[in-house]
Order: C-alpha cells, then sequence, then structure tokens
C-alpha cells in the first residue's frame, strides 16, 4: 500500500487546525481496533486477596519525649579531658576505640553553635543514636584555640558533658585524619 505524503500532511494540517478533543476521546480512538480477549484467556483475578489502599498520609509518629537537659558546666575546668572510661570498661576497650577498631556509624559537627545550643544538640544526637543502636559516634567540637593560647570553651564543655551522660561508655580523642583535638570518639551503651 502506498502512502501519499502529500494528503496525509494535508490531515495533519487539519487534525492541527481542530480543537483537542477531550482525553475520554482520545483512549477510545488510542484503543481503535483492539480486540478484547476472550473470557478463558483472563488471568483470574478473583484468586489473589485485594490489595488495600496505600495510605497517602504518614503513619502518625509520636512526638518524642523532650530531653531532660541535667548536664552542667560546674566543673569542667580550663582543661579538657583526652579520654574518659566509665567504670566497669576495660582499658582494652578504650584502646580499641583509640585504634578505631569500632566503626564510627554517625557524627555531630558543634562548629559556630553557642554552648547552650551545642548542649541540647549534644543530648538530641546521643538519644537518637542509642534509640537506633549507634555503637560509636564521632562529635565534632572543634579546637577553639584562643589567642591567649587557651583551649576553647566548647572543647572542655563537650568533653565534661559526655562524663555525665549515662548512655556514653568511653571516649578518646579522634586520629588526626578525623579530626584530631577537635573531635572525639564515643563508644555508646548497646541495646538501646
Amino acid at each position: 500500500m502506498r502512502i501519499n505524503i502529500y494528503a496525509r500532511c494535508a490531515e495533519l494540517k487539519k487534525e492541527k487546525e481542530q480543537p483537542a478533543p477531550p482525553d475520554a476521546e482520545l483512549f477510545r480512538q488510542a484503543l481503535d481496533g483492539v480486540i478484547p480477549l476472550a473470557p478463558l484467556n483472563r488471568a483470574a483475578t478473583h484468586l489473589s486477596p485485594p490489595h488495600s489502599p496505600l495510605s497517602t498520609h504518614p503513619a502518625h509518629q509520636p512526638e518524642p519525649a523532650p530531653i531532660q537537659d541535667t548536664l552542667s558546666d560546674h566543673g569542667a575546668g580550663d582543661t579538657p579531658l583526652t579520654e574518659f572510661m566509665r567504670s566497669g570498661i576495660s582499658r582494652m576497650t578504650l584502646r580499641k576505640l583509640r585504634r578505631g577498631q569500632f566503626p564510627i556509624q554517625d557524627s555531630l559537627d558543634l562548629h559556630g553553635f553557642s554552648s547552650d545550643a551545642a548542649r541540647k544538640l549534644l543530648l538530641e544526637f546521643l538519644r537518637d543514636a542509642t534509640q537506633h543502636g549507634l555503637r560509636c559516634v564521632c562529635v565534632i567540637h572543634g579546637k577553639g584555640w584562643h589567642t591567649g593560647g587557651g583551649e576553647g570553651i566548647l572543647k572542655t564543655r563537650v568533653r565534661h558533658w559526655l562524663t555525665q551522660c549515662a548512655e556514653v561508655l568511653a571516649f578518646c580523642e579522634a586520629s588526626p585524619n578525623a579530626g584530631g583535638g577537635g573531635a572525639v570518639l564515643v563508644l555508646l551503651k548497646s541495646g538501646g
């Protein structure tokens, strides 16, 4: 069958000039010439259980309980701790933490936050980490060198706060490639 290209172009031009048919009409035109399957050739849809429609609204998640801020700045001193180990934790565990034998599963960067904001973020971070069963996290507080050569306030306070958190088993300064004196690796209780 030979197609007259000029006639086809004229038809297309006429179709462009006519208003577009509604979607239902377009659908009928698309199905023109389709032959329905005989009833014996259809899939048995009644054998599979009906699917419940997917919820378009996310399940209501209860708001987490507010975090009690029980951390104190008192007793932090001027010199930050380089490591901490809760009573009952072996020196071998601290050594493994220092050597990087616990993979870092999450981190928190506190650069640029005020002391109050950093304390709240730290508490939230530790709660979330223990709820998700994380064992080792990194808290980046920065070195905070002062012009007088002293240590930064946030560095000292973060390390002091960590000693007050029951979920913290141990911490040590991060290796130089993971932040050095500006970060601590924190070992958390398991099974949170």
